[in-house]
């Protein structure tokens, strides 16, 4: 059964929503999910600096990072550099404040937030492309942020954790040791074949019927939906990946992406820890002021990143 809680939550986004105007555009809806973001955010935690911002260059353009960082958490502090959630269409460091601002301040660290480029107008790779400049630079430049290059991760949500899943993917066996992947109600690849999609197909804040649309113009050349960097479900190998905090939701269409997803890295032989979120829906961070769940939830992330960064010291 669906957690009561949400129930009014989902009235309230339900109702933001309906101002927008049919026939919207991806940058209509953009506008929107910022303006509904921004009246909906919750206060930010005392202990966290959130004025810093960066521009990092990459081959497809310069991108934008916001810091959010502890301000008694040391000169070395861990870092996690995330990517928000968003269908890579919409979305921002400032829509998913909330998360980014509680993570700092519940593990006394630093989160590099990516504002990555935005399909359509910038399709697969750009964004993926993108996020490995800011990891470069977040291992390059660790002194100069006071962030510690022995304990930095990754993470996102949805397609944010898509993202990040890539990231982990990407940087295997370099010098750039990513210490964990934390992989919120990921999408994984672009079957839609799984149990999930048929039964969570109405949402709620996601339905299955949307999503062809919206893999449309993130990866238009289908030949990229088959590319381990738009779907880390099909890498020939998990093997070496770092350390993972998979957490699902169980009315979520993409709830059995993640769960396989964490099978098939637990028979790589990659640690996992998988959260089914009973109970709970795509996108439940955004119900924290509303859920106890959804807080608790967070709770966990970050008592998962806080393990990590101990292992690694």
């Amino acid at each position: 059964m669906l957690n009561g809680e949400l129930v009014p939550f989902l009235e309230e986004w339900n109702l933001r929503w309906l101002t927008l105007k049919p026939g919207a555009t991806p940058r209509d809806r953009r506008e929107k999910f910022e303006e509904i973001a921004a009246g909906m955010r919750l206060e930010t935690p005392a202990d966290v600096d959130t004025g810093a911002e960066h521009t990092i260059q990459s081959e497809m353009g310069a991108v934008r990072v916001r810091v959010f960082r502890h301000a008694g958490g040391g000169p070395r502090q861990p870092c996690l550099v995330y990517m928000h959630g968003g269908a890579w269409l919409q979305g921002s460091p400032e829509t998913h404040w909330d998360i980014t601002s509680r993570i700092a301040s519940g593990n006394r660290q630093t989160v590099i937030s990516v504002d990555y480029a935005l399909a359509p107008e910038h399709p697969f790779p750009a964004a993926v492309t993108q996020c490995q400049a800011v990891v470069r630079w977040a291992f390059d430049e660790a002194d100069v942020l006071g962030i510690d290059r022995d304990r930095i991760a990754v993470g996102g949500d949805s397609a944010g954790a898509n993202l990040a899943a890539a990231m982990a993917l990407s940087f295997r066996d370099t010098r750039y040791g990513l210490i964990g992947q934390l992989l919120i109600y990921p999408a994984v690849d672009f079957e839609m074949k799984r149990p999930s999609y048929a039964e969570n197909a109405e949402g709620p804040l996601i339905t299955t019927a949307s999503m062809p649309a919206v893999n449309a113009m993130y990866c238009p050349d289908p030949r990229d939906l088959r590319n381990p960097l738009a779907a880390p479900m099909l890498a020939e190998s998990h093997a070496g990946l770092p350390p993972a905090f998979i957490a699902t939701a169980e009315h979520d269409p993409l709830r059995d992406d993640g769960i396989d997803y964490a099978e098939a890295l637990r028979k790589a032989g990659v640690p996992v820890e998988l959260d089914r979120g009973e109970g709970l829906i795509h996108g439940y961070l955004r119900a924290m002021d509303y859920c106890v769940a959804s807080r608790e939830k967070l709770e966990a992330m970050i008592a998962w990143l806080d393990r990590v960064h101990a292992s690694a010291r």
